[in-house]
């Protein structure tokens, strides 16, 4: 065969360096993974001055902390706290079956070892949602006994703090419902769904470990 049919040949075996471009790298991290990355680290800088606030309040009128932390239940908080570290480790559970691909159980319901992402997810939500609830609950109680949003410095942040992050808790929980209500909608259980889950997780320990330092301040450091 001529030089133009050897042209021709080489042109249609060889991909052009525009074909490579489009593909990228084999290696590129994904994209809603370092999103999310890059949007917590924004909510961190929020909560940071949120701390700064408290922390500030605090050193002005350092009486009204002497005055009102003594109303806390610190045992329920800290059960409440433990509710929602656990809550992590059924999420993180959740992950590793979603990351395998497995969306529900394989066996019976009281087959823990053959759940699925699903499960483990539904058992998360669960617990989120005491959490919640116990917040709620300590809310009314401390309104009971005088400290609320508008009593002083001291019930300004209390609520501040806890509520925005009581809120954020909230957002995770409807983000656990929508991955759930995901899985059963879709014919087959994708690498896309598989990394909404695991991008939620990331959310969720986010909160999780916000609430730690959290507790540690309000209701430990008095």
């Amino acid at each position: 065969m001529g030089q133009d049919g050897r042209v021709s040949t080489a042109s249609a075996v060889q991909p052009s360096p525009h074909h490579h471009a489009a593909l990228g790298p084999a290696t590129r991290p994904n994209l809603v993974s370092v999103g999310t990355i890059v949007w917590l680290s924004s909510e961190l800088m929020f909560f940071a001055g949120l701390f700064a606030m408290y922390f500030t309040i605090r050193g002005v009128v350092p009486e009204q902390w002497a005055a009102e932390t003594p109303k806390h239940n610190v045992l329920f908080a800290g059960v409440n706290t433990l509710i929602l570290v656990i809550s992590s480790v059924w999420c993180q559970l959740g992950v590793m079956k979603a990351e395998q691909g497995q969306a529900g159980r394989t066996g019976s319901l009281l087959q823990v070892g053959r759940w699925g992402m699903r499960e483990w997810y539904v058992l998360t939500y669960i617990f989120g949602a005491i959490f919640v609830s116990g917040q709620a609950w300590e809310y009314a109680k401390l309104c009971s006994e005088g400290i609320t949003l508008s009593s002083n410095g001291y019930g300004s942040v209390f609520y501040m703090t806890t509520g925005f992050h009581a809120i954020h808790v909230t957002g995770g929980l409807i983000a656990f419902l929508l991955i759930i209500a995901r899985s059963f909608t879709a014919r087959r259980y994708t690498h896309a769904q598989a990394a909404g889950a695991i991008v939620t997780s990331y959310y969720w320990h986010f909160v999780d470990v916000v609430w730690i330092a959290l507790f540690a301040v309000i209701y430990l450091l008095k």
